[in-house]
């Protein structure tokens, strides 16, 4: 059985402070990820960069962990504005959300830099959601298993299926993003079992029942347990819901 994996992605929200209330908040919540280690699910905060060292102290005797949401593929250089696998895991990073539909759409990331990136982080010990998906139009023209298969294979380019068995793949419909639409249980599913068939036809049947897949597409508090009742949905990648104490620890509750 695959451990359920809840990950926030708060994107440019909250400052150190306002990260450290929003914590102290979701640590007295009745989570039952926080309660033995090893039970219930795995649950993530991946807060802005600025936020980590603030966030990481609050997380202190507390299960959940933290995520960043980007990394560069260098180990230092003249990049300004990126961040290394090292310095995220100085401050207490072991998840790092790379290829989110809105870096691919507003900064520039590609298939290939979302591969670079992954590789990067598992060479320094984090553990890389890599975000596939496709967008409205993609899906209407019948195309989605082409791009999202597509995606799958040039992300993981290069892992053995040692790596690949430990990383958490998050399938994000760009339609279903913000905009008040949600796949359906099936309709998620299916894209779930298609990426995890599409690992298996990579590396091995043993390496896709490893991978973890999130759906992550405006899972909310009222459709969190429908969707992580399917066969092939592993967890949620949670935006606007994760900021809300009360909302995101139902979907926690939901995955345990």
């Amino acid at each position: 059985m695959r451990k359920k994996i809840i990950a926030g992605n708060w994107k440019m929200n909250k400052t150190p402070t306002e990260a450290t209330a929003l914590i102290n908040e979701l640590k007295v919540k009745n989570f039952k990820c926080c309660a033995t280690p090893g039970e219930g699910c795995d649950t993530v905060v991946c807060v802005p960069a600025v936020c980590l060292p603030a966030a990481n102290d609050a997380l202190v005797g507390c299960n959940i962990k933290l995520g960043a949401q980007n990394v560069h593929f260098e180990q230092s250089g003249a990049y300004t504005g990126e961040v290394s696998c090292a310095m995220l895991t100085e401050v207490g990073v072991t998840y790092v959300i790379i290829g989110h539909s809105e870096r691919r759409q507003y900064f520039g990331e590609t298939d290939e830099s979302v591969n670079k990136r992954s590789r990067a982080a598992l060479a320094g010990g984090l553990i890389p959601i890599i975000c596939v998906g496709e967008s409205l139009e993609q899906r209407e023209s019948g195309v989605t298993e082409s791009i999202v298969g597509n995606q799958t294979k040039i992300a993981l380019s290069g892992m053995s299926a040692e790596e690949v068995s430990h990383i958490v793949i998050a399938y994000e419909p760009i339609w279903a993003i913000g905009t008040g639409r949600t796949a359906t249980s099936e309709q998620a599913n299916e894209v779930c079992a298609f990426i995890r068939g599409t690992v298996a036809e990579l590396y091995s049947q043993a390496a896709a029942d490893a991978v973890r897949i999130q759906y992550g597409g405006s899972m909310n508090a009222g459709n969190a347990a429908e969707l992580l009742a399917m066969s092939d949905i592993d967890g949620g990648l949670i935006g606007g819901a994760s900021l809300k104490a009360d909302d995101f620890a139902v979907i926690v509750n939901a995955a345990s």
